[in-house]
């Protein structure tokens, strides 16, 4: 049926895996087809039987085979439920919120993306995770299994605190409660704060994903229109006097889509007006080890009174380990740790130890210095070369990801994002950011992934 090298370096147990499969898709192995027992599977290659129980399983596993008990193993007669990664063509992106992140993310087929939300995967520390990975399987007494606290690890949040510190932010453990990223944050700080038909202000334009979640649980958006030093105070005043909101969801430094951040006056007049027309503020902070400056956030100011802050740490340690945390009244935190149970019971106690790992090892704050000098060099090449190329900026914040622009010839972002999909460039049209999906000339570029001449010569041909 197949052929095994034992001298090749690749473990039996690969080979018979990836042969089996080679065979399912030559289609060489039918749908239904019964597979050779595994002793006698073991009796024909030469094999150890738990070889073949390995590979066997991995192949249940992966969804080619089905076990049918005392009758065998047979190849999966229905492939529809095998989830198969597949190119993604650009042209099947519909510019909705939840559409588009869910497309940039799947989409292998995009050569050039400035539209992408999140640090490119190589300016991140990827041996740091490797490194803590073997040191976490090497600890005799860290056991791998069983459910971890609800609140999250203990250690992690003793660092937090720490890290808070630093931020001049004074909590306590008990004022820390771990979640699955900053989106899980929000998710639950919004099932905590707001009932159906609640009025809640946004930013806007603000980040895509906090508007869907806040609409999921039938709260009203209302946009606070944003200048280069942050919300406008005079139009969020007249709009907390008209609509009594129970909180403001506010992205406060290196904003997502704008890349600016708050000036202090404006920060001081927010929670002035918080505590004026009584609503909570969501402080979202998740680009904060990015920051080159030193500029306070609104939680330093109000000291976790009236603001609930989230954060994660997808931008300087790994998205992909899903780690984040929620600092508020330890009041708020009891009410949203029950939450959090009822939802989901506790978030992943190895990715938050993984996490501790890496912040402990010695290493991570110079890789946070690199990066911030990294991104601070790519914003300030990325707004130099989109005004040569004919676009106004909204700010230039010399710092973080992002940068807001508009090209003089569209009314509509939309239309140009539109055009740049048949040249192979994901581009994220600003109604994404608008609270109700409003028309604007306004998109976000993102410097990590915006150094393509391709992208510049497109956008320059748009002029003539």
């Amino acid at each position: 049926m197949l052929t095994l090298d034992p001298t090749s370096q690749q473990p039996l147990v690969l080979q018979i895996v990836e042969g089996i499969k080679t065979l399912i898709s030559e289609r060489k192995l039918r749908p239904g087809t019964k597979l050779p027992s595994i002793r006698q599977f073991a009796e024909t290659h030469g094999v150890s039987v738990s070889t073949v129980v390995e590979a066997y399983d991995r192949l249940v596993a992966d969804g080619r085979l089905v076990s049918r008990q005392s009758a065998g193993f047979y190849v999966r007669a229905s492939p529809q439920g095998i989830y198969r990664e597949e190119a993604q063509s650009l042209r099947n992106i519909r510019f909705d919120p939840l559409w588009f992140v869910r497309r940039a993310w799947e989409s292998q087929s995009a050569e050039v993306t400035p539209g992408f939300g999140w640090v490119p995967d190589a300016w991140l520390d990827d041996e740091a995770v490797r490194r803590a990975l073997r040191s976490l399987a090497a600890k005799p007494l860290s056991p791998m299994v069983g459910y971890g606290n609800p609140r999250g690890q203990i250690n992690l949040r003793l660092k937090i605190c720490d890290w808070l510190a630093e931020q001049e932010i004074a909590a306590a453990p008990d004022q820390i409660l771990l979640t699955t990223g900053a989106s899980h944050a929000i998710e639950l700080v919004s099932q905590y704060l707001l009932r159906p038909g609640d009025a809640v202000l946004v930013d806007q334009p603000g980040y895509s994903v906090t508007m869907a979640n806040l609409r999921a649980s039938g709260a009203k958006l209302i946009g606070v229109p944003w200048t280069p030093q942050g919300p406008d105070v005079g139009m969020l005043e007249k709009l907390a006097a008209e609509h009594r909101p129970r909180a403001f969801f506010t992205n406060s430094r290196l904003h997502n889509p704008t890349g600016a951040s708050y000036a202090a006056a404006t920060a001081h007049r927010v929670l002035q007006l918080a505590d004026r027309h009584d609503f909570v503020v969501v402080e979202d902070d998740v680009c904060a080890d990015l920051d080159l400056s030193s500029r306070r956030s609104l939680a330093c100011l109000d000291q976790l009174n009236r603001v609930i802050y989230l954060t994660s740490f997808s931008k300087s340690i790994s998205p992909r380990l899903r780690v984040g945390f929620i600092a508020a009244h330890q009041d708020a935190i009891e009410d949203i740790t029950q939450i959090k149970i009822m939802t989901g019971l506790t978030s992943s106690e190895i990715a938050e130890r993984l996490i501790y790992e890496i912040l402990t090892e010695g290493r991570f704050r110079k890789h946070v210095r690199t990066l911030r000098e990294r991104l601070g060099a790519a914003q300030e090449d990325t707004a130099r070369r989109i005004e040569q190329a004919g676009l106004e900026l909204f700010d230039t914040p010399k710092a973080g990801l992002f940068l807001w622009a508009r090209h003089p010839r569209f009314s509509d972002s939309a239309v140009l994002c539109n055009q740049a999909i048949e040249a192979d460039l994901l581009l994220a049209p600003g109604h994404l950011f608008m609270s109700e999906g409003q028309t604007t000339p306004w998109m976000r570029f993102n410097s990590g992934y915006s150094d393509s001449p391709r992208l510049y010569a497109f956008l320059e041909v748009l002029n003539t």
